[in-house]
Formats: C-alpha cells, structure tokens, sequence
C-alpha cells in the first residue's frame, strides 16, 4: 500500500494513441481511431492504481503504450529508475529503452493465450533473464525454482509444459515470468478476469503479497469492481479513451462524482437482501472514438445531460483532495455509490433544512409506531360484514 512517503515512479501527462484508418488503393488515411486521448495519470511507489471501464475503452492500449510495447503517437511517460533518475520513455533509443524495461513488466490477461506451449515452464519463466543476458548456467535453474516456489508453484514441475496445469497454475508461471527481472512497476491486465472466483482470490491475495514483500507498484486492469476494490489505492474510471473520474477507492465507491461511475457501480450486485439497489442501465451506443460527438462524450447516454453537456467539453477539476472528476454538473448532482438506495438519485444536492415536526407517521420511530399498531383492532374487524340470516329450524335441510 502507498504511504504519505512514497515516491511517484510513474507519471502519465496528456497520452495519446491514435490508429489511422485507411481506405483505397493506395491506403489513404481518412480518419482516426482516438483508442487514447489526451490521458494523465501518475502511480506511487508501493501503490495500485486501477483503470475501470467498458469493454472498448481503451484500457489495454493505455497500458501497453506506457510500457512502449506499442508507440504512442504523443504525449509523455516519466519513468523513475532504481537510481532516481527520471526518463521519459517514449523518446529513449531502443538500447536504453531495453534496459528499463528490466523494471517495467506486464501481466497478460489470457493465461492460455500468453504462453508458449512448445517452452518447458523452465524456458518461459528464464526467458527475460536470459533476453537481458543477466544469469544462466546452474544459477539460473536455482533461480527460476526459487520463483516458482514464490508464486505457490511445485519446482519439481520445471520441466513440464503449460498444456500440464491449470488456468491459476498457468496465470502463476505469467507472475513468475513477470518477475523475473525483479521489476518495480507492473502492469496487471485483466489478471484475473479468466479464472474462477476461487482462483481469483488466491491470485489477488497473491500479488498483494508480492507487492507488500517487494514494495512492487500496480496499473491494474479490469472491469469488476469486485476485485478492484479489493485490490485497489486509486481508481480511474475510463471512458472512450479518456479519463472521467479519478478517486481514492472508498471515496469513489461511495461518493461517486460523474454520472458513468454511478451507472457502472450500480451494476454491482451487494450481497444484502435487505439493500434493494436498482440498475441503471445506460440507453444507446457507446460514442465512437473514430467520431466523438461535441461536448461530453458521454452526453447522449447522460439522463443529466444539459445543453452545455452537448456543446463544451468538460474540464478536468479536483473538486474534494484527491478527487478529480470531468463533469459540468458534478456539484450539483447527488449521485448515489455502491449499495446505497437509489431513491432521489441524481436530484440536486440541497442545503440542510430544519426537520419538520414528529407529528406525521413519517417521523415516528418504528418501535412507537409498532406499538401503535397494536393498539388498534384488526382491518378484518373493521369491515362491516352482513351475517346470513339463520333458517327455521323445521325448513332445516329444505330445498331453496
């Protein structure tokens, strides 16, 4: 977990990943897919930062371009080394970069997809160290073991091959693999999304232990915010390719600022009977990052949205410490958090104004209005009821 001492080891400023499309003969560009825009955002040493959204919003394209796996077409990457020295990635030479990239790792979200299953479990977790020629020979297979045993792996398995383990086995042998090299930064994307729920929290107790036992820093991935919470320091919540929401986990989740937080949230199940939480299920399309509409992307799924929401682009504000949000209403709604009752949501925030009198049933406790209760007769006794009339006891068992 991050401390008030820790040391920013990653900073983000104004990202951009664009994909051209092309049409024709001659592939001519006439448009582009904005997958990234305009994205700033900073990890603390020993924190784990998660990034939330959609399926299509650009989550994995913003992690994959900060660890310059893929170019991005603008914007800055300050990476801080062992030595603290700052470097900024994306105009490093692919010689420097290489070495840098001993402390920046990534973990896949496929756990089938991301190992070779023609490589011995040996020969994928030694891969980095023997790509960054930093250990081989016997020292290397001692190692490899040694990591194998720290991710819960039996080292007796080191010759085996993936095909041989199951999908936690297999997203174990990736977290060894990831660190290898002894990384301080790693990126998590969607680590867990492919396990059952029982795997899930063996690997999140997992890398919780590893980041607190090598003071490792997380940009976590996912879209279950289950497991975000659980893991979480921060949490951005992405849309489109920007940033709309960015929070301490418990403040986020329970005060939510912007209008796609409060739907996202509300499609959380809570496990409590008596929490009657009502899903607020978003109309249309998600906006296209090849044609973003004016103003707030999100307007036209917005039912807050006003005339400015359609015309201005919102400004990216911090309106609580640590809260920052890109939204022209967030004052004024009173957006409803995780498992809260949603009645009066999205309603103006009011002033406090004095109670009215306890003379209503409204504004009684429930013990004394109980207790009334049962002072007064029952609705049965109430209802006039007209008693047939009794027959003669001589027409007793006479036909009508």
């Amino acid at each position: 977990m991050v401390t008030t001492q820790s040391k920013r080891i990653l900073e983000v400023r104004n990202l951009k990943k664009y994909f051209p499309i092309t049409e024709g003969f001659l592939k001519r560009t006439v448009g582009y897919v904005k997958a990234v825009d305009d994205m700033s955002l900073h990890v603390d040493e020993g924190e784990t930062v998660s990034l939330v959204g959609e399926s299509g919003c650009g989550k994995t394209t913003f992690g994959r371009s900060v660890l310059q796996a893929i170019k991005p077409t603008a914007g800055e990457t300050l990476f801080t080394q062992q030595n603290g020295d700052v470097v900024e990635l994306s105009s490093l030479p692919y010689d420097k970069l290489r070495v840098v990239r001993r402390d920046m790792q990534m973990i896949f979200q496929d756990p089938y997809a991301s190992l070779n299953p023609r490589m011995t479990v040996l020969n994928i977790i030694s891969e980095p160290l023997v790509c960054h020629k930093l250990m081989s020979g016997r020292a290397l297979r001692e190692y490899v073991m040694e990591l194998m045993e720290t991710v819960g792996l039996d080292p007796r398995h080191l010759e085996r091959y993936p095909h041989a383990f199951s999908g936690g086995q297999r997203q174990r042998i990736g977290i060894a693999r990831a660190l290898a090299t002894k990384p301080r930064f790693i990126v998590c994307d969607e680590a867990v999304s492919a396990l059952d729920v029982s795997v899930q929290a063996q690997i999140l107790n997992l890398l919780m232990d590893l980041q607190e036992k090598l003071h490792l820093s997380y940009l976590f991935i996912s879209h279950d915010l289950g497991v975000v919470s659980h893991i979480s320091d921060r949490v951005a919540v992405m849309y489109v390719g920007r940033v709309v929401e960015l929070a301490p986990t418990e403040e986020l989740f329970d005060h939510p600022l912007h209008p796609y937080t409060e739907a996202l949230l509300s499609a959380k199940p809570v496990a409590d009977p008596r929490n009657k939480t009502q899903r607020i299920v978003l109309e249309g399309d998600v906006a296209n990052p090849a044609d973003l509409p004016s103003g707030c992307p999100f307007h036209p799924r917005c039912m807050y949205a006003q005339e400015v929401c359609r015309t201005v682009v919102p400004e990216w504000r911090e309106l609580k410490p640590g809260h920052y949000v890109s939204c022209h209403r967030a004052q004024e709604l009173a957006l409803v958090g995780m498992g809260q009752t949603r009645e009066g949501r999205g309603q103006i925030a009011q002033p406090d104004v004095p109670a009215a009198p306890a003379n209503s049933v409204q504004d009684l406790p429930d013990a004394v209005f109980a207790e009334g209760l049962r002072d007064q007769p029952a609705l049965a006794d109430t209802i006039p009821v007209e008693k047939p009339q009794q027959q003669d006891q001589g027409q007793e068992g006479s036909q009508p």
